[in-house]
């Protein structure tokens, strides 16, 4: 399979489907106007007070000497909180009410395990390791109404995330200009087809069966597609790497109307345990690329944007007090970011803690004052219609008081 070049496209737990690739069968594409989530996953651990800086706060100088971002290169969003500057591509997007940021957000968990933390996000269920699938797959589960496309829930990358395994179909892509495109030679193809066949004839059942076909259907729809002719819009720019093309290639499964409803990336190199930089430097790269992606993202969209929110998360913050080399290690709060159209954008959201050492978790870190399943759960409902979210994160109970206003009502 992989000389036939049709490896770089996993799904679950059903990696034979490949061979049905070399088969024809119409797709069906969903409705043009459907709303969108795409979420970005900052692992390991974004300092979200060198992302968001509390640059009223003479706390925050005071504890990094060294990192802290200088309050004249801060650009200012409210007089007290302002992006780093290798952010400012976004300013804009504040400007015109799109962007949101929500600071002290996190788990009520406690752990600064990277593992265990990314685990409790992924799955929604803080503190409970035995939960069996991801929030976005139970999103998919219990929402039917959008199941009529291969493309509803996708992952950009080289397997399938924790968030989106479960029962519910969905597609890991690690780039989509090769997925798909290149086609067996004639005869390893019909190998390939007669031994599908013959381990499915008679035995495929529930998920395996829908599997293979949702995996065939989207080989066929991506033909049609053609990624590999994509041409951003509006003069968006997109960073060279990964993450950057994985936003473009987001944009252009959205432009492409294939029936995407939520789309998964994840972003790394954020454990900034050593010479973090304040404006310059580790950090302040990895903004860089971050900030211009999501603008050339919101650029490329174009009117599209109007349906689709970006939720960047992060499993947990760093240390409110830089450490003795220069970097910041394990904390608790973060700050997260949402963008889109329907977005009730221009300020901060969520309840600021302050950094007086008295009102800081376990002395050290910015205390959680939202739980991350707040802002999830409203954004499924507000945005995405999801009606029972007791489901989506079991053993908690989303309230809409406790919703810290992400999405216009």
């Amino acid at each position: 399979m992989k000389s036939g070049g049709l490896a770089l496209f996993s799904l679950g737990l059903d990696p034979l489907f490949l061979a049905r690739a070399a088969l024809a069968v119409p797709p069906t594409a969903g409705p043009p106007d459907r709303r969108i989530l795409v979420c970005l996953f900052q692992r390991g651990a974004v300092d979200g007070l060198n992302m968001i800086v509390p640059h009223g706060d003479p706390l925050y100088y005071r504890e990094r000497p060294r990192i802290a971002v200088p309050e004249h290169d801060v650009v200012d969003l409210d007089g007290h909180f302002g992006l780093h500057p290798r952010l400012a591509a976004l300013q804009p997007l504040w400007n015109n009410g799109s962007l949101a940021a929500i600071h002290a957000i996190g788990s009520p968990d406690s752990t600064r395990s990277h593992f265990d933390a990314q685990d409790y996000m992924e799955s929604g269920t803080p503190g409970a390791k035995a939960t069996p699938d991801g929030w976005l797959n139970r999103y998919c589960q219990h929402d039917r109404e959008h199941q009529n496309t291969p493309f509803r829930a996708v992952a950009f990358g080289p397997q399938l995330p924790r968030i989106l395994a479960g029962s519910a179909p969905s597609l890991a892509i690690d780039d989509l200009q090769a997925f798909g495109l290149r086609a067996p030679q004639p005869a390893a193809r019909d190998r390939l087809t007669r031994a599908f066949e013959e381990l499915y004839a008679g035995s495929a059942t529930g998920l395996l069966s829908t599997s293979s076909q949702e995996a065939f259907e989207a080989v066929q729809m991506l033909k049609q597609v053609n990624p590999g002719q994509y041409q951003p819009a509006n003069g968006a720019d997109y960073p060279r790497g990964r993450f950057g093309k994985a936003m473009m290639q987001i944009a252009q499964l959205i432009k492409a109307d294939v029936g995407l409803q939520v789309a998964f990336a994840d972003v790394t190199g954020w454990d900034t345990h050593v010479n973090q930089g304040s404006s310059e430097g580790q950090l302040a790269a990895r903004l860089a690329e971050f900030g211009q992606a999501l603008a050339a993202f919101a650029r490329d969209l174009g009117d599209k944007l109007r349906d689709v929110v970006v939720l960047t998360m992060s499993e947990f913050g760093r240390t409110v007090r830089e450490n003795g080399n220069s970097g910041t290690d394990h904390g608790h709060a973060t700050a997260m970011l949402v963008l889109g159209g329907p977005v009730n954008g221009g300020k901060m959201l969520g309840k600021w803690p302050g950094l007086d050492p008295a009102n800081r978790f376990e002395g050290r870190d910015v205390a959680v004052t939202t739980d991350f399943r707040d802002l999830f759960a409203e954004i499924l409902a507000r945005h995405l219609g999801a009606t029972d979210l007791a489901t989506i994160f079991p053993g908690f109970t989303p309230d809409p008081a406790r919703f810290p206003g992400a999405i216009r009502a």
